[in-house]
C-alpha cells in the first residue's frame, strides 16, 4: 500500500492510497469537509464524506502525469516503471503540477483521516 497527502494550495484535503491489490481510493479530510469555504480539488471528486475508489488511478491525478518524452525521461532518471502511474505521480506532482494540487508522500504510521 502507498499513500500520499493530497494538497490543495498548500493545505492537506485529503488522502489518496494505492492498495495492495493495485486499486485506490480517496478521501477527503473531516476539517477539510467541515469547512464550507474550502472547496472540492475536483468537480469529479466533490466534496463528501464517503470515500471514493476506483481500479484505476482516478482521472483527475492521471491528467497530471508527464506525457511523451517528459515521462519518458521522468522514468529513466527517477527509475520508475513507466506503467507506475502512482509512483510517477509521487515523484512529480509532489513539486511541479498544473494548478492547485500537488501530492506528498507519507509514511503509514502518519496516517489519520482527522488533519
Amino acid at each position: 500500500m502507498r499513500t500520499v497527502k493530497v494538497l490543495f494550495k498548500h493545505e492537506e484535503a485529503g488522502i489518496l492510497t494505492q492498495h495492495d491489490d493495485g486499486s485506490f481510493s480517496f478521501c477527503y479530510h473531516d476539517n477539510w469537509l467541515a469547512n464550507n469555504d474550502k472547496q472540492s480539488i475536483s468537480l469529479t471528486l466533490p466534496k463528501t464524506e464517503k470515500e471514493f475508489h476506483s481500479k484505476y488511478l482516478f482521472p483527475f491525478f492521471y491528467n497530471m502525469l508527464p506525457e511523451g518524452s517528459n515521462k519518458e525521461v521522468v522514468c529513466k532518471l527517477n527509475r520508475i516503471d513507466r506503467d507506475d502511474y502512482f509512483g510517477l505521480l509521487i515523484t512529480t506532482a509532489k513539486n511541479d503540477s498544473i494548478g492547485a494540487v500537488t501530492v506528498r508522500k507519507i509514511d503509514e504510521g502518519e496516517l489519520t483521516k482527522e488533519n
